[in-house]
């Protein structure tokens, strides 16, 4: 099998594993009293996703994957783990508020308002150019910032109430 089809194995499991990981904290915060807001563009974001996975597939699947790119993905994951270690049980893929909570400010949090998003905007443009798929990473990137300007105008809005 070529190198792009484990690659995209591997960002696959990752996803699968996050959402896991993601409904069973959104479960628990939603129990312990926490609030979603912004759910009505969650599912565009799942789209979006599910569409960039979906057309590397696709295309970069029998793909050589490019040493550069790679390893650019490879610090893309260090900043992934440094983010969910630092976030724990808070982290999700929804924008939960926990009233009363104070905001992160350890880790990636210290230097960045939204660190999960720097990897994302990375890893969408990252593993298309990985793969030689120059107008996918153009494409989703594009889209991705779209998403991002909707998500974060709300997050902001919703973290100004716990700040």
């Amino acid at each position: 099998m070529a190198e792009g089809f484990w690659l995209l194995a591997f960002l696959t499991a990752q996803r699968l594993g996050e959402l896991v990981i993601a409904n069973r904290n959104t479960k628990r915060l939603l129990a312990n009293g926490a609030r979603e807001i912004g759910a009505d563009h969650y599912k565009f974001m799942i789209l979006l996703h599910g569409s960039w996975l979906v057309v590397l597939w696709v295309l970069g699947a029998e793909n050589e994957v490019s040493r550069f790119w790679l390893a650019i993905f490879v610090a893309l994951q260090l900043g992934r783990v440094w983010v969910l270690a630092t976030l724990k049980s808070r982290w999700t893929t929804r924008i939960i508020i926990v009233p009363g909570e104070t905001l992160v400010a350890g880790g990636p949090f210290r230097y960045f308002r939204h660190p999960n998003y720097l990897v994302v905007i990375g890893e969408i443009a990252v593993v298309a150019l990985a793969l030689g798929l120059v107008w996918v990473a153009l494409i989703y990137s594009v889209l991705n910032a779209w998403m991002l300007w909707v998500r974060i105008r709300v997050e902001n809005e919703g973290l100004k109430t716990i700040d």
